[in-house]
């Protein structure tokens, strides 16, 4: 074995278990492994970890999804679940949780050691108001009166900046905010001042200004509270904004530590440069050039082969990574890395374009090239059947050009005018009030008055806050929602009614697919019936012929046609995703709308379906409406953006002209509150005061008056904005004149 490792340039014993950590250590967790019992066998969810965190200072935990991080945080907290076997030592303030008995070790949950989950409407009761949530946490571990524990919840309440806590104490988790549901579980986490936090996901689910807000909380009370904190993500950019030191995790091994600047700088491992690359920035776009996922999927770990986990998705791997597992060692002072080659990395992979080249190289070894071209996952290549089943829809470029040059698209493929969804209107609640009081209950106004057109071939991205009504007009356009009042034209045809009361070739042409692949895919069928059920009802193909080209589906989104006969619960959630990107395509589309497609995955998988989507596009020439809070994939995929605060369109134009001053004070804020994957860009960010109003009482004028820092006077309140439009094609609702924007936007 040194022999080995000798030909290959490994430095001999340079192994090392810990690296530049704090020597006043809060957790410490040393040679940590988690197994569970499956039918098939023992599955090693996590192996070998050690990991340090000292006193007021992050780790970020980052990696794909399944590979180990919740298992990790889990077993810490001493939950692995009746089938987990938890090895090694977790040692917390001198003792080890492991080696506790029940009781002890549930006394010190909660109040030593606390966890804040993904989605806080799991951990909130939502029979017990908030306030008695927390008061019962600090009753529980400081044996305080019910008055003093109440006094304290408040408190709390305040100390993570929920104004009139008083008020929202008394309140129901349903009766506040996603947002404000996550400060909550937060304050309650932080209650008896815990010397280790570990957050999972926190933000994950939440928008970007509501993010932000959750981010500048964490940060302030990590220097407030001094606690050591364990943050686990799949955004690089929270973990650059958050984080002190990074720990990569790949196939339940840490593969790289370090310090926080260095590893987004000048990754050491593959993998980690690999996570880099599949993340796009603030300023790409689709025009410029693809993402770059990582090729291949993560390997089961019910048999894991010998050598290096990675190795068969590695465009660095040798033979020696197919035979020896490398070991964790400190490459360089204060960095741990596990690969055989990392010092080729930064300038390998790491610089612009140095995997494109890598890959192209003649020298680069065709064992190598060959298996990453065999990756069901790789950059989508089409084959024969993908190419058999695109080239029946598809345009060329030359052709595109020429309908363009000659006006065949200039007729919009799908145009709204004054859309108009409100909740209440002479139905339910309003109805039954008119009833027994002789009066009406005011209408949600979900969707007021929005006009937009979208031409062949183009993607239209809407974006806002949660519950400014991005969803309610996805739905509305697919015919899935009423509308209260408006028009939607498709095809030169008036399509305003719901789905049921369109022809069918409508219905086959717009498409939808939604955020969560788990509730629009049936559990009891398999993806084959889910593929096959739309080529046989929309386009009256035969049992036979619809399988065949179900296979083709599955194909040209980088499935095998195997995945026909397996149920979406034998599916990681990327592969889900895919499957209903696939079932939407296959009535050949031409319009899909696109509901928060990639907000619950990972970036690896992420950018495999960005570019699917690409893709698609550019082959099928389909034309996207694309709902979605992560600006930086925005940005990324749109050619235009919709931005949309309580129900209105507060500006629109194209992609390249919305994410540059001038522009509307909302998308200002929006825009500084994108959390970067640098920790050295600091951008000023602008922070709106108070909640989003109401949208059964908006506010009267401009709807964003009431948050807004630009807010120019009494005319805010009173007047709506008028509509100004800046090269013919951008527009911008907002009584501040365009030199005025740009003069505050500099």
């Amino acid at each position: 074995m040194e022999d080995v490792l000798r030909v290959h340039g490994w430095p001999e014993g340079t192994a090392s278990d810990h690296v530049s950590c704090p020597d006043d250590a809060v957790l410490e967790i040393r040679n940590l492994s988690v197994d569970y019992e499956t039918p098939d066998g023992r599955v090693a969810a996590v192996r070998d970890v050690s990991l340090r965190i000292g006193r007021g200072e992050t780790l970020g935990i980052v990696g794909e999804s399944g590979c180990g991080k919740s298992s990790l945080a889990f077993a810490i907290m001493g939950y692995p679940g009746p089938t987990g076997r938890v090895s090694g030592e977790v040692w917390l303030e001198g003792e080890n949780l492991l080696a506790m008995d029940p009781r002890r070790l549930r006394s010190i949950r909660g109040a030593r050691l606390s966890m804040v989950y993904q989605d806080p409407s799991s951990t909130l009761n939502p029979s017990i108001v908030v306030g008695e949530q927390i008061a019962e946490v600090y009753r529980t571990h400081r044996r305080a009166t019910r008055a003093d524990a109440w006094a304290w919840a408040v408190e709390m309440l305040a100390r993570v900046g929920i104004g009139d806590p008083e008020l929202i104490a008394r309140r129901y988790p349903h009766q506040i905010s996603g947002g404000m549901q996550q400060r909550i579980v937060i304050a309650m986490a932080l209650c008896c001042d815990p010397a280790v936090l570990i957050l999972d996901e926190p933000t994950t689910a939440l928008d970007v200004t509501t993010e932000a807000r959750v981010l500048d909380l964490i940060n302030t009370l990590k220097r407030e509270f001094r606690s050591a904190i364990l943050y686990i993500s799949h955004n690089l950019g929270v973990i650059a904004q958050v984080c002190d030191r990074v720990a990569v995790m790949y196939a339940g091994e840490v593969v790289e530590e370090s310090p926080i600047a260095h590893l987004f700088h000048q990754p050491l491992h593959p993998y980690t440069a690999g996570l880099l690359a599949c993340v796009p920035r603030l300023g790409d776009s689709k025009a410029e050039a693809p993402l770059r996922p990582i090729p291949g999927s993560m390997p089961s770990r019910l048999r894991p082969a010998p050598g290096c986990a990675f190795a068969p998705r590695c465009a660095l791997a040798g033979d020696v990574c197919s035979a020896i597992a490398p070991a964790l060692v400190e490459a360089v002072p204060g960095r741990r890395v596990r690969c055989y080659f990392w010092a080729d990395v930064p300038e390998r992979i790491s610089r612009p374009g140095a995997r494109r080249e890598l890959e192209a190289s003649p020298d680069h070894g065709s064992h190598e090239h060959d298996r990453l071209a065999r990756s069901t996952e790789g950059r989508g290549a089409p084959g024969p059947a993908e190419t058999d089943l695109l080239a029946r829809s598809s345009l060329s470029e030359s052709e595109r050009r020429s309908r363009q040059r000659d006006g065949m698209d200039a007729a919009p493929l799908l145009s709204a005018r004054n859309l108009t969804k409100h909740y209440g209107d002479d139905e339910g609640l309003s109805r039954l009030l008119a009833r027994a009081f002789g009066r009406r209950a005011r209408p949600v106004r979900a969707v007021d008055g929005v006009s937009f057109d979208l031409r062949h071939g183009q993607t239209l991205a809407l974006v806002g806050e949660s519950g400014c009504g991005k969803t309610t007009l996805g739905r509305s356009i697919v015919g899935l929602l009423g509308l209260t009042d408006g028009e939607i034209v498709f095809g030169g045809a008036d399509i305003s009614g719901t789905v049921e009361t369109r022809p069918p070739e409508v219905r086959r042409q717009i498409q939808m697919v939604f955020q969560n692949p788990d509730a629009s895919l049936n559990p009891r069928h398999t993806v084959g019936y889910a593929l096959e059920r739309p080529l046989r009802r929309f386009l009256g193909l035969g049992r036979q012929e619809a399988r065949r080209r179900a296979g083709e589906l599955l194909r040209a989104v980088n499935l095998d046609p195997s995945y026909l006969d397996r149920y979406p619960r034998q599916l990681s959630g990327g592969e889900k995703q895919r499957v209903a990107i696939a079932r939407a395509f296959a009535a050949q589309p031409k319009l899909v709308v696109l509901d928060e497609p990639v907000s619950a995955l990972d970036v690896s998988v992420q950018a495999v379906v960005l570019n699917l989507l690409t893709d698609l596009q550019r082959k099928l020439g389909t034309t996207y409406v694309f709902i979605g809070h992560d600006l930086s994939v925005v940005r990324y995929i749109a050619d235009w953006i919709g931005v949309i605060y309580l129900g209105k369109l507060c500006e629109l134009g194209p992609a390249e002209d919305v994410f540059q001053p001038p522009y509307h004070p909302y998308t200002e804020a929006l825009l500084s509150a994108v959390p970067t994957p640098d920790p050295d860009a600091r951008r000023e960010r602008v922070r709106l005061d108070g909640a989003v109003p109401s949208p059964r009482d908006p506010p009267a004028g401009c709807p964003f008056h009431t948050r807004c820092p630009r807010k120019v006077g009494r005319i805010c309140e009173t007047t709506p904005p008028p509509a100004r439009l800046l090269n013919g094609r951008h527009e911008i609702r907002c009584h501040l004149e365009p030199d005025q924007l740009t003069a505050w936007q500099r």
